[in-house]
């Protein structure tokens, strides 16, 4: 059986780690002082303040994987803005189609010569046919589901708990005892959410089938593994049945990539076959400037066709100014040219592997009550030893204590890795001595945390 960790010890590696962090940090310190003048919690996006410091850490400057602070401390970064700088911060291909068709007009509300360039690459990549633009994925999710209602005619929609679908109301239900409820953590919702969403456990096809059953279901709004909860994984065959249970209810079937896309270069579902309705991409496909896209099938595409036929004119809800404009055509057509493509993921992949096998060795030696996950270029451990297989059991054995500690004690030794869980990214910036750097942070973290 593996070992357990002490409380005592997680407690007494926080309180040092903390003291540390102020200790290297007193520019961050006062900027954190000065801006909380102005800033709401005293950051620009309130998320700033999960990472869990004393206050936050104001980052200069970053460079691929080098991030260096306002007091001159550097960083190699595993995090990568949570997904958006999936391809390191930067990268030169990036920064010169940004300078260059930057000086050529930002927006215009009108396409630009990229448009079709970047509608067939979006095609060849992950396997559907017309795309739209939005700002962010929050945004794109939320257009999809209302043209799946609209066509539809049905109202409501289902999803995982324990999901992530970004700032989309209707997604914040949850299961607690088995009976759904709104995220009692939602701020200011005033709707009854569990009258339009229904939510089933991750890999639980009986009840999955339950609620489609009904036939009021419009669309399965679905990460292909789960992402906001550690990584859960799908059980073998739990993608044909989803396939299988939403086209005999007439249900449409929606694969949101946004924390999936680092999967290859077609995302998850072209590496393992899927075949959604909608595709759903955020984050990095623009390189890191707000940009998000949603694909429909040809079939999705006519439907929607022969809605607008009969719509009446007036205000749509879908759309907003900022949204395929030409300067997010031109880093998509960039980012799609030069980073997903086989080319640039097979070196990814093999370093993935690497780390995720250095974290399993050091886990193993230790005996710790850990385990390690990897999907494509994402990694990421869990300080529990056994796999959840949905997102109930993962909340359950998620231990933000140890979880904050290990963070904060990393990221004083220059290794910076996601807050919200332990997810770890590999890039084309990133070395097999980067990833040395980190297995042997981990491997010595877990070994005081074991003493």
């Amino acid at each position: 059986m593996p070992r357990s960790i002490a409380a005592a010890s997680v407690e007494a590696m926080l309180a040092r780690e903390e003291a540390m962090f102020v200790q290297r940090n007193p520019k961050s310190a006062a900027l954190a002082s000065k801006t909380a003048e102005n800033w709401l919690r005293g950051v620009p996006m309130h998320w700033m303040v999960d990472w869990g410091t004393p206050f936050p850490l104001f980052i200069a400057s970053a460079r691929g994987v080098d991030l260096t602070d306002a007091d001159g401390n550097t960083y190699l970064d595993f995090c990568l803005g949570d997904t958006g700088a999936m391809f390191g911060h930067s990268p030169p291909p990036v920064a010169e189609t940004l300078a260059q068709a930057g000086a050529d007009g930002l927006t215009t509300m009108l396409p630009s010569p990229d448009a079709p360039v970047v509608g067939r690459l979006l095609e060849e990549r992950f396997g559907l046919p017309f795309w739209q633009v939005t700002a962010t994925a929050s945004d794109a999710n939320r257009s999809v589901l209302r043209w799946c209602r609209a066509i539809t005619g049905r109202t409501k929609i289902l999803v995982f708990n324990g999901c992530y679908h970004g700032a989309v109301d209707e997604t914040y239900v949850q299961l607690k005892n088995g009976k759904p409820q709104a995220d009692p953590a939602l701020i200011g919702e005033p709707h009854d959410l569990t009258q339009i969403t229904k939510v089933v456990e991750f890999n639980d096809i009986p009840a999955l089938e339950a609620a489609l059953a009904p036939g009021d279901v419009a669309c399965v709004l679905a990460e292909p593994i789960m992402t906001n909860v550690g990584m859960v994984l799908a059980d073998d065959g739990f993608h044909k049945a989803l396939r299988d249970l939403t086209r005999k209810t007439g249900t449409i079937l929606i694969i949101d990539e946004t924390h999936c896309m680092s999967s290859g270069p077609g995302g998850y579902t072209r590496a393992n076959g899927l075949a959604p309705d909608v595709i759903v991409l955020g984050k990095p496909i623009a390189g890191g400037i707000p940009a998000a896209v949603y694909g429909f099938s040809a079939e999705m595409a006519n439907r929607i066709g022969e809605y607008l036929k009969g719509r009446q004119p007036g205000h749509s809800g879908i759309g907003t100014t900022l949204s395929g404009s030409k300067i997010q055509l031109a880093l998509m057509r960039c980012v799609l040219e030069t980073y997903f493509t086989d080319k640039a993921f097979a070196p990814m992949l093999k370093l993935a592997e690497e780390l995720e096998r250095g974290i399993a060795t050091a886990i193993e030696k230790h005996d710790a009550p850990w385990h390690v996950v990897r999907v494509g270029a994402r990694v990421e451990f869990m300080c529990t030893p056994d796999r959840p297989r949905n997102g109930g059991e993962a909340a359950r054995v998620i231990h933000r204590p140890i979880d904050m500690a290990v963070h904060q004690y990393l990221l004083n030794r220059g290794l910076m890795i996601t807050p919200f869980h332990n997810m770890l990214l590999i890039c084309p910036a990133t070395t097999s001595e980067h990833v040395e750097r980190l297995v042997s942070g981990i491997d010595s973290c877990l070994k005081e945390l074991l003493n």
